[in-house]
C-alpha cells in the first residue's frame, strides 16, 4: 500500500471482531509493515515480512503490536473511575470516545516481541504502570547508560535498540517527536515523581489531565504519520520519474 491510503482516523477495533485490536485488526499490521519498513539509523533497512510469523519479522527478529495508550479501565481504579463517572456527562460516551481515537495509528507501536520483552514489562513494573511517557523515559536512559526500571527488559533487545544508534534516532524513526521537547527530553504527561511506586492517576482532575495528554499526543503524531507520508510519496515519485 501507499502510505498516503493510510487513514489516521481508522479505529483498528472495527476490523478486530472484539478481540484486542493489536493483535487481531489486519489493518493495524498493515499500516505497520507499511511505516516502518523503511531504512535504519545505523545504515540497514528495515523491511517487515507477515509471513511465517504470528505478526511481524524482520530476519530474525519478531514484533509485535502495542498500544501506546492507556486509560487505566481495571479494577483496583474502579473507586477512581466511580468518581470520574460523576464528573462527566457520560461515563460510557466519554470511554468510547476514548477509545475511538486512542486505537488509531497515532497511538500505536511495534516492539520485539518475545516473553519479558519491554511491551510486556512497562504494563507490569508498578513504576511504570504501562505509563508511555515513563516507559520512553526509560528507554532514552537506555540510550544515555543509565539505569531504569526498565532496565532489564532493554538489555534483553538491544540488538533491536542498537538499530536505532541513539535516542534521537529512535525517535525520529517512529515519529515520536511529538513526545520530546526541542532537546529530546521526555515530555511528561502527568506531573508525578519519576519511577515511585504506582505513579498512576491519583484523583479526577489528574486522570482527565492523563487521558486528555494522551489524545492531543495520538492527535500529533497521527497529522505527523499523515505528513510523512505525503514527503514519502512525492519522494517515491521522483524516484520513479528519475528511473
Amino acid at each position: 500500500m501507499r502510505l498516503t491510503d493510510i487513514d489516521i482516523s481508522y479505529d483498528f477495533r472495527v476490523d478486530s471482531n472484539g478481540r484486542d485490536p493489536d493483535s487481531a485488526s489486519p489493518m493495524l499490521k498493515v499500516y505497520h509493515q507499511a511505516l516502518w519498513s523503511k531504512p535504519l539509523p545505523d545504515g540497514q533497512t528495515m523491511c517487515l515480512s507477515s509471513e511465517d510469523c504470528s505478526y511481524l519479522r524482520w530476519g530474525d527478529m519478531y514484533f509485535g503490536s502495542d498500544s501506546i495508550t492507556t486509560s487505566f479501565r481495571y479494577g483496583r481504579n474502579k473507586e477512581l473511575l466511580d468518581q470520574v463517572a460523576k464528573r462527566v456527562p457520560s461515563f460510557s460516551q466519554y470511554t468510547d470516545d476514548y477509545l475511538h481515537k486512542a486505537y488509531t495509528i497515532g497511538g500505536e507501536i511495534i516492539f520485539p516481541k518475545h516473553s519479558g520483552s519491554i511491551n510486556q514489562s512497562r504494563g507490569c513494573n508498578r513504576k511504570i504502570c504501562d505509563r508511555w511517557d515513563l516507559s520512553l523515559e526509560c528507554i532514552r536512559r537506555y540510550f544515555a547508560g543509565e539505569s531504569s526500571p526498565l532496565s532489564d527488559a532493554l538489555q534483553r533487545d538491544k540488538e533491536f535498540f542498537d538499530l536505532f544508534v541513539d535516542f534521537k534516532g529512535y525517535v525520529d524513526f517512529f515519529l515520536l517527536q511529538d513526545c520530546v521537547d526541542e532537546d529530546y527530553n521526555v515530555k511528561l504527561w502527568l506531573d508525578t515523581p519519576l519511577f515511585e511506586h504506582d505513579p498512576m492517576p491519583r484523583n479526577v482532575d489528574e486522570y482527565l489531565q492523563w487521558i486528555d495528554a494522551q489524545l492531543e499526543f495520538v492527535r500529533s503524531r497521527g497529522l505527523r504519520i499523515a505528513e510523512y507520508g505525503k514527503v514519502m510519496n512525492n519522494f517515491n515519485q521522483i524516484i520513479e520519474i528519475g528511473i
